[in-house]
């Protein structure tokens, strides 16, 4: 290699534990928001059942569509966030540790291979499990979320 492609390849490994870390808060929120969801969903099957909307709706006395709709936007950021960078981060661990792999199968290191395709292919599928678990969320919570704005509209509008 020469010295610009040494740099090159140095500075895309540089990346390899930030991207992991961000792996791992990806899945750490994900879990937390499929309990959040749960728990969600077992509200929502009683009586009396007040959702986080209707709350914010009547606490800032807020009843436009378009605000309403906003605030929803806000609430599922993190979720829609994760879901659509999380295959992103597991692509590029995927590609960064593909790098050292090369380099060890070039100089015969087999057990190196393995131990860094492990990693990489490890790291993609926590991403993927994360983007799906809030992709599921979400698609479900903005559905919650729009059925509770067209109430609180009915209601503003009679």
């Amino acid at each position: 290699m020469n010295q610009l492609e040494t740099i090159i390849y140095q500075f895309a490994n540089l990346f390899m534990q930030p991207v992991m870390v961000l792996v791992i808060i990806a899945v750490v929120y994900s879990l937390y928001a499929l309990g959040r969801f749960g728990m969600e969903y077992i509200q929502r099957q009683r009586k009396g059942y007040v959702s986080v909307l209707h709350r914010y709706a009547k606490e800032k006395n807020v009843y436009q569509s378009d605000q309403l709709e906003l605030w929803i936007i806000k609430q599922l950021e993190p979720l829609r966030l994760i879901s659509r960078s999380g295959p992103m981060l597991g692509l590029v661990t995927t590609m960064i540790a593909i790098g050292p792999a090369l380099v060890a199968m070039g100089e015969g290191e087999i057990d190196k291979v393995a131990q860094e395709m492990i990693v990489a292919f490890s790291a993609s599928i926590l991403s993927l499990i994360a983007a799906s678990i809030t992709f599921s969320i979400m698609t479900v919570r903005r559905r919650w979320m729009l059925e509770d704005m067209c109430m609180i509209e009915e209601k503003e509008q009679a």
